[in-house]
C-alpha cells in the first residue's frame, strides 16, 4: 500500500503547506513602494520550507504581501537569490566554496534561524531486526556498495535498498561530508535517488529494507533514526544529544539574501529571528538558533 502522508508528528499541523506554491498574507489591496514590494520570493530546501511557510502564514504585515514558498533544494535557493530570481533561498547547509567564488557580485548573506541534525534512517522492519546503529565506516561501505546485505551488519538475511538525495540537497551535502569527508561523494551503491524529505521518506517508509538521509525532524515510527556508533561511544539524534551538541551530523538552517535585505524581506526576516519566530522554527521540529 502507497503511504505518502506518512510525515513526522510534530510537524504535522503545517507539513500541508508543502504541496502548495503560493503562501498568501494579508488580503487588503494597498499601495506599493520600491521598499514595500507585492510579493515576497522564497525558494530552496525542503528542511527549511516548513518554516518559512509556517513564518509566511504567521507573518503580520500593514502592507498587501504575497509571500510564495517554493521548494527545490538548497542549492536550487542559493543559485536563484544569486541570479536575482528570489528575494530569499532556503539552505540547510553552508555556502560550498565554488558558490562563494561563483556569486561573489551577489554578496550573499546568510541568515541562520534554526539548528537541525541529519540521521542516518532505516525502515522500521530493519530497526525492528536488532539493527539500532552503525559505524560511520558500515554506513560508508553500504553506499559505496561495498555491503549489500544487511545481515552482514547484524541484520537480517535481505538485500540492502540504497536511498540516496539529489546531489544538489543540503541534507545529501552535510551527511556525505561526515561520511566521507566529501560533500559531492559518488555513492555506486544506491539503488534510489529522491529529492526532498517527504518523498524520500515516503520511499523508506514503503520498502522494509532501505537506508537513507533525513532531516532528524522527519524520522518516525516508520522510519526510524539509528545512532552513530564508534569505538568509544554510541549517540542517537535526540533532543537532548542535539542540544547539548554530542550528535556529530548538525547542521544550521539558513535564509539568504543578495546583500542587506531592505523592506519587507528585512521585517520578515527579523519576525523569523524573534522570540514569536523562533517559536515557528520550534514547532516545525527544529532547535531555535541562540
Amino acid at each position: 500500500m502507497i503511504r505518502f502522508l506518512t510525515f513526522p508528528q510534530k510537524i504535522a499541523p503545517m507539513i500541508r503547506l508543502l504541496f502548495f506554491v503560493l503562501v498568501i498574507v494579508g488580503v487588503v489591496p494597498l499601495p506599493v513602494s520600491a521598499n514595500h514590494p507585492s510579493k515576497i520570493e522564497i525558494v530552496g530546501s525542503t528542511t527549511v520550507l516548513p518554516i518559512a511557510s509556517l513564518a509566511a502564514e504567521r507573518f503580520k504585515s500593514p502592507h498587501h504581501l504575497r509571500i510564495l514558498v517554493n521548494a527545490g533544494g538548497s542549492g536550487v535557493g542559493i543559485h536563484s537569490v544569486a541570479r536575482g530570481r528570489s528575494d530569499i533561498g532556503m539552505a540547510s547547509r553552508e555556502l560550498s566554496g565554488s558558490e562563494r567564488r561563483r556569486f561573489e557580485g551577489s554578496h550573499l548573506k546568510v541568515h541562520t534561524v534554526g539548528v537541525d541534525a541529519v540521521a542516518c534512517v532505516v525502515s522500521s522492519e530493519i530497526y525492528n531486526s536488532g539493527v539500532k546503529s552503525l559505524t560511520r565506516q558500515q554506513i560508508g561501505d553500504i553506499y559505496l556498495g561495498k555491503i549489500t546485505n544487511w545481515k552482514e551488519v547484524g541484520g537480517p538475511d535481505r538485500k540492502i535498498v540504497v536511498v540516496d538525495k539529489e546531489r544538489h540537497r543540503g541534507t545529501r551535502h552535510v551527511f556525505m561530508n561526515f561520511i566521507f569527508g566529501k560533500p559531492t561523494q559518488k555513492t555506486p551503491g544506491t539503488l534510489l535517488v529522491t529529492g526532498s524529505n517527504n518523498e524520500e521518506q515516503a520511499k523508506i517508509a514503503q520498502s522494509d529494507s532501505a537506508i537513507g538521509m533525513l532531516s532528524y525532524a522527519w524520522a518516525n515510527d516508520e522510519v526510524k533514526a539509528i545512532a552513530i556508533r564508534g569505538k568509544n561511544y554510541l549517540i542517537a539524534p535526540t533532543l537532548e544529544t542535539i542540544t547539548k551538541g554530542d550528535y556529530p551530523i548538525v547542521r544550521k538552517l539558513n535564509f539568504i539574501t543578495a546583500g542587506e535585505p531592505k523592506g519587507e524581506v528585512k521585517e520578515f526576516l527579523e519576525f523569523v529571528k524573534s522570540p514569536k519566530g523562533q517559536r515557528v522554527v520550534k514547532e516545525s521540529g527544529y532547535l531555535p538558533y541562540k
